[in-house]
């Protein structure tokens, strides 16, 4: 047998008796594969507000419904007996996760990917598993912190922008802006 034709063999049975360990779509609960995601901020976002002794009932990075509908049961069982859990999921561009404490208390985390714009607050509602197969603590047809809402949904509108006419009375403009109708006289409407 030759070179060529014996190494790409070998490489095959290497593989099939270690058992061809990679990356999984999905960390194991219990916190198998936490050492892969340890500089995750999202998940250490969701061991803070969870508990050091959480459940983890995955990182999801595929959509897969074995994986889905064993981390969604994982996440309703243990929101069902009030122990602590988490579970997030890496969508493309954004990360959505969810976590519960040994009180009962439900907790949303979102973030940008990466990590980036991370922001968590408590759950407006029960759990329930959504059509996407995701656990999700939003009444159907909201969405969560803002998403889909664009980038600017957290900043603050002006204070006299968006309410009123634009045609008002002087002083409804914001300050430093002049107000064009300032010289005008008011005239009743015409009949």
């Amino acid at each position: 047998m030759s070179m060529r034709k014996a190494l790409p063999l070998f490489l095959i049975a290497a593989c099939f008796l270690t058992g061809c360990k990679s990356k999984s779509s999905s960390a194991s609960a219990n916190g198998a594969g936490a050492a892969a995601y340890a500089d995750d901020p999202v998940q250490k976002k969701l061991q803070e507000l969870a508990g050091s002794d959480a459940k983890n009932c995955g990182l999801l990075t595929a959509q897969a419904p074995a994986e889905m509908d064993a981390a969604s049961k994982c996440a309703v069982d243990a929101s069902k007996s009030k122990s602590p859990f988490y579970v997030e999921y890496q969508l493309p561009g954004m990360n959505v996760a969810i976590a519960g404490n040994a009180q009962g208390k439900l907790f949303a985390v979102q973030s940008q990917a990466g990590g980036a714009g991370l922001v968590s607050g408590d759950c407006p509602a029960e759990l329930r598993v959504a059509p996407s197969g995701r656990v999700t603590c939003y009444a159907p047809g909201t969405f969560p912190m803002g998403a889909g809402a664009g980038s600017h949904t957290n900043m603050p509108m002006p204070p006299a922008m968006g309410t009123g006419s634009p045609h008002a009375a002087a002083g409804a403009a914001p300050p430093g802006h002049p107000n064009p109708h300032q010289n005008q006289k008011s005239q009743p409407p015409k009949p």
